[in-house]
């Protein structure tokens, strides 16, 4: 049983995700290949200086455009968007989530909510049956409002059509601006993806799928993140045997970390050699970078990236992260839209920025390194390489307003 160090584990969390030791993916087709091993790639609509999905795959992905994933979704249809968290999803997948989103429109609120608003549900179905791909915006509204605590529209119409979407009805055919143009499912799935597998098929897929997205796995995340993930139940004795059932077909194999030998932890086991790669201080060939490392050009993270987001930061790379935009500006300890640096294999520092699209100018507003670190010239090369690759993904000409020294 090998047991590696916290230094193994960052760098083999990273490395799954394609954050390290570089960019190993290249365009388009590189895209589709993060999507297919497992990289997370979350949604959300803020856009101040470029939407956190773009800035997941800009870390990952050589030469990355919007235009890229936008192709895949919505001309290839290689790739489509869903969840109560938006994530985005290789089409080949679409057969096992089918499962988990008719689970999905049968809980308490969906359920409720198409008991209540049968005919507001039956009337936005027919009428993107007959007229083709339609946003909430192109549908007459109906004039009753729902009671909301969150950040769904009232209207119902609005709300039929999110949940005719949360339960595969419906899938995304593209969207205008942030809003989301809905069409039916067997419009948009190809016909080798339209089918829908067995519960158990379903089940079993996502219980092996989540350690090409997490990594290392500890037997509490298997069982929250496989709950999370089928929408249904997982009681600690399920959760228990599919770790021993993976474990037994040789699925997944055990390892343990120095300094803390008394909790397994288990990986997939086709990782295992790269693990062991990791750990002997090589690079494994599949991993190798197609350009610069990151200790020659640092890398921006996300701030929805599954590495560091959600208080994953603090074990992994004893960085506090938390990402402030929904707090007042006067508790604010950094700033509004602060993303972190990675630099080799660890989070070094943050900063805040917004892009001024009218002058093209990337200004950052704060940067903070933390108290540990000391900038040196390599590291300064790396940024100055980092900033200026960040500022050309972004089209900005210039990077104003930079902290003195750096």
């Amino acid at each position: 049983m090998l047991t590696i160090s916290a230094t193994d584990q960052r760098r083999f969390i990273l490395a799954q995700q394609g954050l390290y030791p570089g960019r190993r993916w290249r365009g388009k087709s590189g895209v589709l290949t993060a999507l297919h091993e497992g990289a997370a790639v979350q949604i959300d609509p803020l856009n101040v200086v470029a939407r956190s999905h773009h800035i997941t795959l800009h870390s990952r992905v050589i030469d990355y455009q919007p235009a890229h994933l936008d192709d895949l979704m919505y001309k290839d249809r290689l790739a489509f968007d869903w969840g109560g968290t938006v994530l985005i999803y290789p089409m080949r997948e679409l057969p096992y989530w089918r499962v988990i989103m008719e689970r999905k429109g049968k809980q308490k609120r969906a359920d409720e909510f198409f008991a209540a608003y049968p005919t507001v549900t039956a009337d936005v179905l027919a009428a993107i049956r007959d007229r083709g791909a339609l946003s909430s915006r192109s549908l007459e509204h109906a004039k009753e409002k729902i009671h909301t605590t969150g950040y769904r529209s009232a209207n119902v119409t609005s709300r039929a059509l999110y949940y005719l979407w949360l339960s595969g009805e419906l899938m995304s055919h593209s969207r205008s601006g942030n809003e989301r143009v809905y069409d039916l499912r067997e419009r948009i799935a190809p016909a080798e993806y339209s089918h829908a597998v067995s519960p158990d098929e379903a089940d079993n897929y996502f219980a092996r799928r989540l350690f090409d997205n997490l990594g290392i796995v500890t037997a509490r995340s298997f069982r929250n993140f496989l709950y999370g993930t089928i929408v249904r139940p997982v009681t600690p004795a399920e959760a228990a045997d599919r770790l021993a059932a993976l474990l037994a077909a040789g699925e997944i194999v055990e390892i343990r970390l120095a300094g803390d030998t008394k909790t397994p932890r288990y990986i997939a086991a086709n990782y295992l050699h790269h693990l062991g790669m990791l750990h002997a201080g090589s690079i494994p060939d599949d991993w190798q970078p197609l350009d610069s490392t990151t200790s020659e050009e640092v890398t921006i993270l996300a701030p929805l990236e599954i590495v560091s987001a959600r208080g994953r930061a603090k074990p992994l790379f004893e960085f506090e992260y938390l990402w402030e935009v929904y707090k007042p500006a006067a508790k604010r300890r950094w700033g509004y839209y602060t993303l972190p640096i990675l630099y080799g294999d660890r989070l070094v520092a943050r900063f805040d920025s917004k892009l001024d699209r009218a002058s093209k100018t990337l200004n950052v507003l704060g940067f903070w390194l933390e108290d540990w670190f000391t900038p040196d010239t390599q590291f300064k090369s790396a940024l100055r390489v980092g900033m200026e690759q960040f500022a050309r993904f972004l089209d900005a000409r210039t990077v104003a307003n930079t902290v003195a020294g750096l």
